[in-house]
């Protein structure tokens, strides 16, 4: 079990974290982008989850049907936003955070068919910045929309623009608003496209870089010495560019070639260090960095070597679930982010994806089930587990006032996993008896 001052001192290490690199972005209500408000899979300081769920699972706030995809769902300004596929068109909908009442929706045709198995929907997280909704469809249709009326601001067709190829499952890669600028991953390398600036309030091309194919892992935002930047994830490399100038200030080699893929999201940690990570072989690699360059701390696969789930960094260690969705088994770990160790490991846990929040932390497994926990170096311990989706669920999920928001394949569901902010720490919500 975990000590309960573990969970005090990692509750207070999350918010000095998140105020330390992002003040002021977003408050317990907000999910407006892939992996929360920060990108890290942390929710913001005042989110707070209950200690435990009703033997039937978190109250279902509302549920509704939805179409084809992997995409997760943004909640910012009391809008949830879900992307996905109607029929032959990708629909960006927007629906009351609170109720799932439908607010407005956008749709635009598409053919899209993967060339290996998944499914034919979009795979990119709605991106909510500044009053827009920026999504990035399958066949790599960028579309900006009015966030409050879902009007349409302009859209790009990067793959037929920058002769970008669908890849095996098509565009996966979530947008980036940063210095002003939307960052794509879109992978025009002949074009000397593989990384595009587009203009926020215009969508017209700011600048192009690499010859690098595009990967599945979202970019981040990195300020540093008070310059925005963005750290990205390609097909083969890591890279650090200051997106103002569009100059790449230094990349190391990542990922390798043949039916691989990189997918999880870069992490950076408060004290100058990131860490990425992938499976088919290619491991994690630990860095220490500035604008100028990189050092190399550890590498390697037998700490981590995971396919999508972007580990949490909490306290200087590592929580994720390790290994492949598509080759089972895969282990629940912790790994010490200074030695690059092993510290423990939960052998067949089941795939999924992770978000802390609370000082606790929720798996969402592939399998549906939900899995509410408290970890720390010495080991973790498991507070509840639901099932609220029979289907499969890749799609990342998303936290926002004490609400969780899961998709599977064909339905979503609004769940309450939050506790009032004005009972005493240990109480339970009295609708959760």
């Amino acid at each position: 079990m975990t000590p309960p001052c573990a969970n005090r001192s990692w509750r207070l290490v999350t918010q000095l974290v998140f105020l330390a690199l992002y003040p002021g972005l977003a408050f317990a209500g907000e999910w407006p982008q892939i992996l929360g408000p920060a990108r890290n899979g942390i929710a913001a300081a005042d989110e707070r989850l209950a200690e435990a769920w009703p033997a039937a699972g978190p109250r279902v706030v509302w549920r509704r049907e939805v179409g084809s995809g992997y995409a997760g769902v943004a909640v910012a300004e009391n809008r949830a936003l879900v992307f996905h596929r109607v029929g032959d068109e990708e629909v960006v909908e927007a629906l009351d955070a609170a109720t799932g009442r439908p607010l407005w929706k956008h749709a635009h045709p598409t053919r899209f068919q993967p060339q290996v198995g998944g499914g034919a929907g979009p795979l990119c997280t709605p991106l909510v910045h500044a009053g827009r909704v920026i999504v990035c469809g399958a066949q790599g249709v960028l579309r900006c929309l009015d966030a409050a009326t879902g009007r349409l601001v302009w859209l790009r067709d990067t793959h037929r623009d920058f002769g970008a190829p669908e890849g095996y499952f098509g565009a996966g890669s979530t947008p980036l608003v940063v210095a002003g600028h939307v960052v794509v991953n879109v992978g025009g390398s002949r074009r000397d496209a593989g990384i595009v600036a587009f203009g926020l309030d215009t969508g017209d091309t700011v600048w192009t870089l690499t010859t690098e194919p595009a990967s599945y892992a979202a970019p981040v935002a990195v300020p540093i010495d008070g310059v925005d930047h963005a750290l990205l994830v390609t097909r083969y490399a890591c890279l650090l560019l200051e997106p103002r100038a569009g100059a790449i200030r230094w990349q190391f080699p990542f990922g390798q070639r043949g039916p691989t893929v990189n997918a999880a999201t870069p992490v950076v940690l408060p004290d100058g260090h990131l860490l990425v990570t992938a499976a088919y072989g290619i491991g994690s690699v630990c860095a220490a960095f500035d604008a100028a360059g990189f050092t190399k701390k550890w590498e390697g696969i037998d700490a981590l070597a995971t396919q999508y789930c972007t580990p949490l960094v909490l306290d200087g260690h590592a929580y994720c679930i390790d290994g492949r969705d598509d080759v089972p088994p895969a282990s629940f770990v912790c790994v010490d982010l200074r030695s690059g160790r092993t510290t423990w490991r939960e052998a067949n846990f089941g795939y999924g994806t992770l978000l802390a929040a609370d000082g606790k932390l929720l798996a969402t497994k592939t399998d549906g089930e939900l899995v509410l926990m408290t970890a720390a170096p010495a080991g973790f311990a498991i507070l509840a587990r639901a099932r609220p989706l029979p289907g499969t669920v890749r799609a990342l999920p998303a936290l926002a006032s004490g609400r969780l928001y899961v998709r599977d394949e064909t339905t979503l569901v609004c769940l309450d996993v939050g506790r009032d902010l004005h009972l005493d720490e240990g109480a339970h919500r009295p609708d959760a008896d």
